[in-house]
């Protein structure tokens, strides 16, 4: 579908001093996903190519090799997927599927079934595939293999938290995939940046859990509404066109950002003034074993 690209100096383009000050790539990060990954689906295309040269037997097996690698990638590419969500928070529970692991175990089946079927007997392609499950290891790494919480809080205080979070993610994603079928750049664009004005919402809490209660509400009930209002203004405006719906959809979208901004600002004195109080009590308390602070 065409998407209109536009700016301040376009047509249909907002002045500049209504638009957001943050940049759609505010504290983004190079993604793990690129060109390695990819590399892993285009490699077994040749089985795919040499199966139909064979025997049906070697043709079974060529295919079988083919499907194995493919899967590889596919799994290799969501472990690292998953790795970068890990990675990004600072409480997070680790996956339940070691992609990662399962994609080097693939890519070692895959290559003995080629080996084997390439009349390579028994010994040599066991070899191959161990080889290239080690490579596969070394080049891509490790799957997070345990839970991540904040230093000096309990376990408990951090699954609730780790829980929160990803079901907030699941209504960002959500958002994301229902403002693609609008076909509106700019929009897609918007969507981008409430999510990071969200997202700093979530790293808050994760520094501090007892600061969930105060955004509970915020991480489920608006973002869920935020989702289902997404879902339902891209159906219409997919159809429609309606421009009246996409300005009071960007006007929900800048009301959900400024109210999420202002909430995380003010978890933030929260936290300052509980600081000052933590400082101001072992202030008191050196004072009384005699130190005296400059």
């Amino acid at each position: 579908m065409a998407q209109r690209f536009g700016g301040k100096f376009s047509p249909d383009g907002a002045p500049a001093s209504q638009k957001p000050k943050r940049s759609t790539f505010h504290n983004a990060k190079r993604s793990r996903v690129g060109a390695r990954v990819n590399l892993l689906f285009f490699a077994p295309i040749p089985l795919a190519i040499r199966a139909f040269f064979h025997e049906p037997a070697g043709l079974a097996l060529n295919l079988l090799a083919f499907g194995a690698l493919i899967l590889a990638a596919w799994l290799t590419r969501e472990g690292l997927l998953a790795q970068e969500a890990y990675e990004a928070r600072k409480i997070a529970r680790r996956p339940a599927i070691p992609r990662k692991l399962f994609g080097s175990i693939l890519i070692g089946i895959g290559i003995y079934i080629a080996g084997f079927a390439d009349g390579g007997g028994v010994f040599t392609p066991v070899i191959l595939a161990m080889v290239g499950a080690v490579l596969h290891g070394f080049a891509f790494g490790l799957d997070p293999m345990r839970d991540k919480g904040a230093e000096g809080v309990d376990q408990f205080q951090s699954d609730r938290v780790a829980r929160v979070i990803d079901e907030a993610e699941k209504h960002l994603t959500g958002m994301s995939d229902a403002i693609k079928r609008a076909g509106d750049r700019q929009l897609e664009n918007r969507v981008t940046r409430f999510q990071a004005t969200a997202r700093e919402m979530f790293r808050t809490v994760e520094e501090d859990p007892r600061d969930l209660t105060a955004a509970r509400k915020y991480l489920g009930v608006y973002l869920k509404g935020a989702r289902d209002a997404t879902v339902k203004f891209a159906d219409l405006y997919d159809r429609t066109g309606d421009a009246r719906a996409r300005d009071a959809y960007e006007d929900l979208l800048n009301d959900l950002e400024e109210n999420f901004a202002a909430r995380t600002r003010a978890l933030l004195l929260d936290d300052r003034s509980d600081l000052d109080v933590e400082i101001e009590v072992l202030r008191e308390r050196l004072a009384r074993e005699g130190v005296q602070l400059s």
